[in-house]
């Protein structure tokens, strides 16, 4: 027997399964961290990918608006990467007065003044100015036209009358748009609402009743109609200079990635496929994952991640053992009302009529349950809400093992597990 421990809320669940049955333990690769951030920051905006210096790019007293962002990418150190870009363009004649930094929140809620502080720093927060954008405000948004794919452009006000435009962010896998990071700080990001909407409907296949779209996923970027018509929204905006960042499977920085929106965020990109896509020669009859532990398994919403990377290790009317604590399970409520539809077709209906994010989620997570059996060890309070996507809840990894090997269709199961199982894609040779 091979033993396994994976994080559960803030403990830690042991088990074994026979090790001749495992197939695969899909862990991230070891990457040497950054000691150094606003060291590596400074040498990325001195020498940037396909494109001249920051501090030669810009010219004295121009504008600048520098997006962010917002506290749900806490993760991203800017307090740590923001005084490096803010010391460039000084130097290069740009003084704080002229810079405004823009919260990126998309169709996010609007940050704090407290958030503030934690997304940038206290000294930049006193220095700068810093707004939240405000997707639903109409009247201070741009129209830039109309993409290929029918979506019309309207951006932040702010970013577009800016002499430049800056965009920072990170990088990792993203189950819509392929990646995160680069263009995705314009749309969702500094875009506004009707834009935003428009772009992502792309989630969704081109008919009723088609479901998600299978070609937006994790680390699928060609023949993606929604990441294809988010670049083709970053050209119309055409910004002037990025910074992204790459994190380690343990959460520190891995790479900086400076220069031309475009060609710096896709090496930004290839460092992810090396850090988090894992190639398997074969799928599993039952795989056992976690969402990560506390914070990452607060709630379904944020479970879901690792519900879609589970999907590609495991064959189809396989099961999937899944360890989500979900202390707030029914959080954020503009995702769990959502689960108010007896089926699949109704939910996706209503998704199509009023697209959020939220909504998209709750719709890939009823496909999971399709595709297999889920059962996630969770609070047993949960169990009635665990239901509604399809899932099955069970208390203890003992149970729900059992249950596993008696839904995954034979009698000698093959194992894959996944310790990571938020951040690592399977990749099926």
């Amino acid at each position: 027997m091979k033993k396994f421990t994976l994080k559960y809320g803030k403990e830690e669940i042991s088990f074994s399964v026979p090790a001749k049955q495992l197939l695969h333990e899909i862990i991230g690769k070891e990457y040497p961290p950054i000691n150094d951030i606003p060291q590596a920051v400074r040498e990325a905006l001195a020498k940037p990918i396909d494109a001249p210096p920051l501090g030669e790019l810009v010219r004295p007293g121009e504008k600048v608006a520098i997006a962010v962002s917002d506290i749900t990418r806490a993760w991203q150190q800017m307090p740590l990467v923001l005084p490096e870009i803010i010391a460039t363009l000084n130097k290069a004649g740009v003084p704080d007065s002229n810079i405004t930094i823009i919260i990126a929140v998309g169709g996010h809620r609007q940050n704090t003044e407290q958030e503030f502080v934690q997304l940038c720093g206290k000294e930049i927060y006193e220095r700068i100015k810093i707004v939240n954008h405000d997707a639903f405000d109409a009247d201070n948004m741009v129209y830039f036209g109309k993409t290929s794919l029918g979506t019309e452009v309207s951006i932040n006000k702010i970013a577009a009358e800016a002499d430049r435009l800056i965009l920072t962010g990170g990088i990792v896998y993203h189950y819509m748009a392929g990646f995160g990071g680069g263009r995705k700080s314009i749309v969702p990001g500094i875009s506004s609402i009707k834009t935003i909407r428009q772009n992502h409907l792309w989630g969704l296949g081109r008919e009723v009743g088609a479901g998600s779209n299978p070609h937006a996923a994790s680390r699928k970027t060609q023949g993606n109609e929604l990441h294809e018509d988010m670049m083709e929204v970053g050209g119309f905006i055409n910004p002037d200079f990025i910074v992204n960042m790459v994190p380690t499977p343990d959460g520190q920085f891995g790479g900086v990635f400076a220069g031309n929106w475009v060609s710096a965020w896709k090496e930004g990109c290839k460092l992810v496929d090396q850090l988090y896509g894992v190639q398997i020669d074969n799928l599993a009859d039952i795989v056992v994952t976690t969402a990560g532990g506390f914070p990452k398994d607060i709630n379904l919403y944020q479970t879901g991640k690792t519900m879609d990377n589970a999907y590609y290790a495991v064959k189809k009317g396989g099961a999937v053992v899944l360890l989500s604590e979900c202390a707030d399970i029914y959080e954020p409520e503009e995702f769990s009302r959502w689960f108010q539809y007896n089926d699949k077709l109704s939910m996706e209906k209503a998704l199509r009529a009023d697209f959020g994010i939220p909504g998209w989620v709750a719709l890939k997570e009823v496909e999971c349950s399709s595709h297999a059996t889920y059962v996630m060890v969770t609070r047993p309070e949960n169990a009635e809400f665990v239901s509604k996507t399809g899932m099955i809840a069970a208390t203890t990894i003992e149970d729900a093992l059992r249950i596993a090997r008696e839904k995954c269709g034979t009698d000698n199961p093959t194992y894959t597990v996944m310790p990571q199982g938020a951040n690592t894609l399977p990749i099926l040779r």
